[in-house]
């Protein structure tokens, strides 16, 4: 909105030339996040709690969970307003890849929104039935396929993906450019919602991804810059820096209330958002390999669960970890939950700058 109302007057008062620039943009996108956060948050989480909205705790977990039982969840409308309000008023609305990426944070967030709403009002214990779930993450993924095929007109990257550490290396995946778009979102939308186990664990992780596709996005979309990097200039991708900034504020923001001990739960209505978005972002870059490294603690936990199940129905009841998703089993082998967290966001750190690594080795 900003951008729309104020950057025009640059021709009577060259001050506001500024809200040209995508990188003062994204700084005060990423403080305004904050901002939203630190003013909402108390007010938030006193709602939740006269609501009665607290977390149900799983009884076959580390029995130290138990005392979270009641902790207020559905935090995660807190970090959706706190992106979405931001990106409104600080990125240029007539972005296809901002719109888009709003739109996969807003429906997500509504799926979410709707299983958390069964589990903790209905009391419905397993919330919305999974394979609804899947059909709306499907739903979402085959949307956004769609959209970018439809609006691509002759992009020659339009259905191509970039391959890391590699120079000039691209898969072209013409027909299965949407099965893959499809894949991408609902992997990563839920691979976020099985790692948000933990105080300020997917949280954390989340905004350290988020933070690297920013620079991506800026990257690829300076004409400039990409070129001297060898990587492909898309230029519709700068605003996307925006939007990550966003992400990473509320982020921060929300994870003031969320480190240990946990005042707040996003729930699922933020971590599917979150996992739903970050997928549509490394789509939106041409970077979805990337996101195996730089998200490799998503990708982590949700192997674990899927390896867990594999196993124990190969063997006959036995299990490949003590308990899954990951970061129940390294509590289980005695880490405190502070451990665990600190110590997936120190590989999360290592991951992104393996990942970003990869920007100069093309």
């Amino acid at each position: 909105m900003f951008y729309h109302l104020l950057y025009p007057l640059h021709q009577y008062w060259s001050a506001f030339n500024v809200f040209k620039y995508i990188t003062f943009r994204s700084a005060y996108a990423t403080v305004t996040a904050l901002l939203i956060c630190f003013l909402l948050g108390n007010w938030v989480i006193r709602r939740l709690t006269a609501m009665q909205i607290g977390e149900e705790i799983r009884e076959d977990g580390p029995q130290s969970h138990q005392k979270k039982k009641g902790t207020p969840t559905m935090g995660g409308v807190l970090v959706l307003t706190a992106i979405v309000i931001p990106t409104l008023l600080w990125a240029d609305l007539t972005n296809r890849y901002v719109q888009l990426a709003l739109l996969g944070t807003v429906w997500m967030g509504a799926i979410g929104f709707i299983d958390d709403y069964l589990k903790v009002v209905k009391k419905r214990r397993k919330g919305m039935i999974g394979r609804f779930k899947l059909v709306g993450q499907v739903s979402y993924g085959l949307l956004l396929g769609i959209i970018l095929i439809y609006t691509g007109g002759n992009d020659p990257m339009l259905t191509k993906t970039s391959v890391p550490f590699l120079k000039d290396v691209f898969i072209n995946w013409g027909p299965f450019y949407i099965p893959l778009v499809i894949l991408v979102v609902t992997g990563a939308s839920n691979a976020v919602n099985l790692t948000d186990g933990l105080d300020g664990l997917a949280i954390g992780l989340s905004s350290l991804a988020f933070a690297a596709y920013a620079v991506l996005a800026y990257l690829s979309g300076h004409a400039a810059f990409a070129q001297y990097l060898n990587t492909p200039h898309l230029p519709l991708a700068g605003e996307l820096t925006i939007y990550c900034a966003s992400v990473v504020g509320a982020g921060l923001g929300f994870l003031w209330f969320n480190a240990h001990p946990a005042r707040v739960f996003m729930g699922d209505t933020g971590s599917l958002a979150l996992g739903g978005a970050l997928g549509t972002v490394a789509i939106l870059v041409k970077r979805e390999f990337l996101l195996v490294v730089l998200g490799g603690m998503f990708v982590a936990e949700a192997l674990s669960v899927m390896l867990q199940v594999v196993y124990f129905k190969r063997t006959g009841g036995k299990r490949l970890f003590r308990m899954a998703p990951l970061h129940h089993h390294f509590e289980l082998l005695g880490w405190s939950e502070t451990q665990v967290v600190v110590r997936f966001w120190i590989v999360g750190v290592l991951m992104l700058l393996l990942g970003m690594s990869s920007i100069k080795l093309q």
